[in-house]
């Protein structure tokens, strides 16, 4: 079924090329091999993730060597015990550099049995599984069987994406009537191991802003508070020659003063909880000072703000009116 399909891709003109795999990046690997090269035993074993691939599938998926070469129909015998690793597996099982393990073996022994592989390509390091993980000890086997193989990798040229899925659909179903057309984009398997942090980002964000409306809200309410208590006081200032915008610092300095020492308490927190969700992820940002300086300073504002339109208010009444019951 894989043979013929392909060969009705590959005629396509909107088709750049087309592979297939056991496994693909960004989903779960479960087979792997412990191999070491020569004069080592599997006590110096490193575990390896393999995947077994046609010709077409590296070039597929516009992966380079860095030493050596790919898998192609024109070395059919590289199903004969012939392997391609990446940077990280050559580095792991000891050879000194990717041009040193070119052409060179590695074994693996199962059931007190040894198997000897020559590497004939190595792979710059790519990311197989999410950021979540560091890059580890990977590679590919060319497998002999079409039968195989659980994904089918097409490489398109730029265009009307919908009219091609509509021509491989109709040509699958002209070769496999009983079997439903499935298919998704290679960024957005990927993109699906990072839909926590997604969820994550919206929830934050939403409850962010919740927390800002009513914080503002409740600074606005003490502020008025606080200016009904003072209004008098506010009165006699203006009378003897206060100016409005010193009746609102005058106004403003205390609470402003909680948001400081707020911003003090916190910061330390979310430097703490940032830290450890930072964890969870092989590549990670450094946390900068900057930034919680950034949103003390943004916090400090939204406050001064939102105290400032009652301040302004109360040092615009008109004094006569306080100050006409004494």
């Amino acid at each position: 079924m894989y043979a013929s399909y392909k060969n009705e891709l590959t005629k396509l003109s909107q088709i750049r090329s087309v592979g297939a795999s056991l496994y693909n990046p960004g989903i779960f690997n479960p087979s792997d091999n412990l191999i070491y090269k020569e004069g080592q035993t599997m006590n110096d074993a490193k575990r390896t993730r393999m995947n077994w691939v046609d010709a077409g599938y590296l070039k597929t998926l516009n992966m380079k060597p860095v030493t050596g070469r790919l898998f192609s129909e024109e070395f059919p015998a590289d199903t004969n015990y012939r392997m391609i690793l990446n940077e990280t597996a050559v580095k792991e099982v000891g050879f000194a550099s990717a041009q040193d393990a070119v052409n060179k073996k590695v074994y693996f022994d199962y059931q007190a049995q040894q198997y000897g592989f020559e590497i004939v390509g190595v792979l710059k390091d790519f990311h197989f599984e999410d950021l979540h993980l560091p890059i580890t000890p990977y590679g590919y086997q060319l497998s002999s069987s079409h039968n195989q193989f659980n994904y089918m990798v097409v490489h398109a040229k730029p265009g009307d994406m919908g009219s091609l899925l509509k021509t491989l659909e109709t040509t699958w179903h002209s070769l496999n009537p009983q079997e439903p057309f499935e298919y998704s984009f290679l960024d957005d398997d990927f993109q699906k191991n990072y839909e926590a942090e997604t969820r994550l980002s919206s929830i934050v964000s939403y409850f962010t802003l919740i927390a800002i409306l009513i914080c503002c809200l409740g600074l606005f309410g003490l502020a008025t508070f606080s200016a009904e208590q003072r209004i008098k006081e506010i009165g006699v200032r203006k009378v003897l020659g206060a100016s409005v915008a010193g009746i609102v610092a005058l106004l403003s300095k205390d609470f402003l003063k909680l948001v400081v020492i707020a911003i003090v308490i916190a910061t330390p927190l979310a430097w703490y909880v940032m830290h450890k969700w930072l964890q969870d992820f092989a590549y990670r940002i450094h946390i900068s000072w900057w930034i919680f300086l950034l949103a003390g300073i943004i916090a400090a504002v939204i406050a001064f703000v939102t105290i400032s339109l009652q301040a302004i208010r109360a040092a615009n009444a008109n004094p006569v009116k306080s100050l006409r019951t004494e």
